[in-house]
């Protein structure tokens, strides 16, 4: 799959997926902002560089967590030989993005364990970002917001598997980066209006049509290698003319 479409498809599922999350991480959103100091509250540019500086702590464990995924995948690649290997991996990705809009249409609502395999890591970094609260200044913000990143949410660790197809460290981070940056208008929203999106956000038939726009990406990129093979079969006509030449 090209890169640009990759990551726009990565964007595009962290839009569409950050509804099902907003109502824990919008919940985190909402608390820290109440703890925040009563003149950054009563204050919508200073409340929204708090909320943004939260995010962008996150959207950095994410990338972090993608260069390793990348890292990883990388060296699986090299083992099992690079073509066939990024052949499989890549089902796998588009196998994940299949298992989300199931979830999310609450098709397949056993995915939810998935979220059970960072709870072991995230009992030893939570103490962490609770020494952090109340966030009072853009560090504790910032360092809040890494911690956060870690948070053990099954969304996250299906594009961590989707990373680990990117080809390299760099462009796991890249992935993972796109599809923080798509939950960025939903969180950040979500620090002035949770209630609202939480709402919104449960309701079974938007979930349902988030989940199928999913499903239809997902099954759009199975085409997008194909496509790829076809541009790259020479043409007669393409061919070279000293095979013309040979042939007569």
């Amino acid at each position: 799959m090209d890169a640009p479409l990759t990551l726009g498809s990565a964007f595009l599922l962290g839009l569409f997926t950050s509804l099902h999350c907003v109502g824990m991480c919008g919940g985190i959103i909402g608390a820290l902002s109440l703890g925040l100091p009563a003149k950054i509250r009563d204050n919508k540019l200073q409340l929204l560089f708090f909320v943004g500086t939260y995010n962008l702590g996150r959207i950095i464990s994410y990338s972090l967590a993608g260069l390793l995924a990348g890292a990883v995948g990388t060296e699986i690649l090299t083992s099992v030989g690079f073509e066939q290997g990024h052949q499989i991996l890549q089902y796998i990705g588009i196998a994940m993005m299949i298992s989300v809009g199931l979830y999310l249409s609450g098709w397949l609502p056993q995915l939810a364990y998935v979220e059970r395999i960072g709870r072991p890591l995230w009992k030893k970094l939570e103490p962490f970002g609770r020494r952090l609260l109340p966030v009072s200044n853009p560090f504790k913000a910032l360092a809040y917001g890494l911690v956060w990143g870690w948070l053990p949410c099954g969304m996250v660790y299906f594009v961590l598997i989707w990373a680990l197809s990117a080809g390299s460290a760099v462009q796991g981070a890249l992935l993972m980066l796109a599809f923080g940056l798509g939950t960025l208008p939903t969180l950040l929203t979500a620090g002035f209006m949770t209630s609202w999106l939480t709402r919104f956000a449960s309701n079974a038939k938007v979930r349902s049509m988030v989940g199928l726009i999913i499903i239809a990406m997902a099954i759009g990129s199975l085409f997008i290698p194909m496509q790829h093979n076809n541009h790259g079969t020479a043409q007669p006509d393409q061919m070279d003319p000293s095979e013309h030449m040979h042939h007569h």
